[in-house]
């Protein structure tokens, strides 16, 4: 799975680590989360060991977290490599599909029949729902909180490939691609992955969405509500102890979004974690040998642990 990535070092505070051959980018743009007092500076230890595991078994890494109130790296390795995202390639699509929303070339209510579209089982719930047919609207919230496979290859055809990779061009993401739609098996003749990205520019729309600047605030508020819907909190969202079928409203002041990817060998997470005394975005993007079930573990530990360091900095 080439080459594994350099030790991480935690000796030095938090910056872009060079262990991952990072580099550092500045934000200028305005955010809309409140600043909050000065946030302890956790070296972030225990995940750059879990990190340090996977890459030493031969793990691909890509790793970001940025402060949202400063705009800057908490941390960061090997941010700008581009590596198969799974599932969570969903999103530059419920992006556009939200766009075309507000822009009024796409109606909500429009009803799409499950026939027209291609069977696919890899992931969801529509597939076992006796409903024949369901409005766009309700397809983006299988697709945002399910994973929905048969729902986002319906919405997919609806606004077309294309209009989703020139939305990915609007969004300056230069190390991103919706290659394919969803498929149970990919032939020869098959795009390799469902989708690619990197954990930097994964971050960066996350970031955008909380601070209204995904295309309009409108569509911001749109995906992320969608997003806020996510059933998936077993990667690093278990650390905050959210209920996964209710946690748009946490009694605890804990704002969260996130989106998951899973295929064989693949585990990636983004979201953004806002908390008293601070907000992240986050990504990471863990591509390894699945060979095993300890195999697999690992890597999910490695997730476990990231978002346990995210809680001890929000709060």
């Amino acid at each position: 799975m080439g080459m594994p990535p350099e030790p991480f070092d935690t000796d030095d505070p938090p910056r872009d680590t060079g262990s991952l051959r990072s580099s550092q980018r500045s934000s200028s743009t305005s955010r809309r989360l409140p600043r909050r007092t000065a946030a302890r500076k956790p070296a972030f230890a225990s995940t750059l060991k879990a990190l340090d595991d996977l890459a030493a078994h031969g793990a691909r890494i890509s790793v970001r977290i940025t402060d949202l109130d400063r705009g800057t790296a908490v941390l960061s390795g090997d941010d700008f490599v581009t590596l198969p995202v799974a599932g969570l390639g969903v999103v530059p699509l419920l992006i556009e599909v939200a766009a075309a929303f507000e822009a009024g070339t796409l109606d909500p209510l429009e009803i799409i029949d499950r026939s027209s579209v291609e069977r696919v089982a890899v992931g969801g719930v529509w597939q076992h729902l006796m409903a024949p047919a369901l409005p766009l609207s309700d397809l983006a919230v299988l697709t945002a909180s399910t994973g929905d496979a048969l729902a986002a290859n319906a919405l997919l055809a609806r606004v077309g490939l294309p209009a989703v990779r020139r939305r990915i061009e609007l969004l300056g993401l230069s190390r991103s691609a919706l290659l394919d739609r969803f498929r149970d098996e990919r032939g020869p003749d098959d795009a390799p992955h469902f989708a690619l990205g990197s954990s930097r520019e994964l971050s960066e729309v996350f970031a955008a969405l909380v601070n209204s600047q995904a295309v309009s605030p409108g569509v911001s508020a749109q995906v992320a509500e969608w997003l806020s819907l996510n059933h998936d909190l077993s990667l690093v969202a278990s650390a905050t102890g959210l209920d996964p079928f209710s946690h748009e409203n946490d009694e605890h002041g804990l704002l969260f979004i996130n989106k998951t990817g899973r295929d064989d060998g693949i585990r990636v997470e983004a979201g953004v974690l806002a908390g008293p005394r601070a907000g992240v975005s986050y990504a990471l993007i863990v591509c390894f040998d699945d060979l095993s079930i300890m195999h697999r573990l690992r890597a999910h530990e490695a997730f476990r642990i990231l978002g346990t360091e995210l809680m001890e900095y929000v709060f």
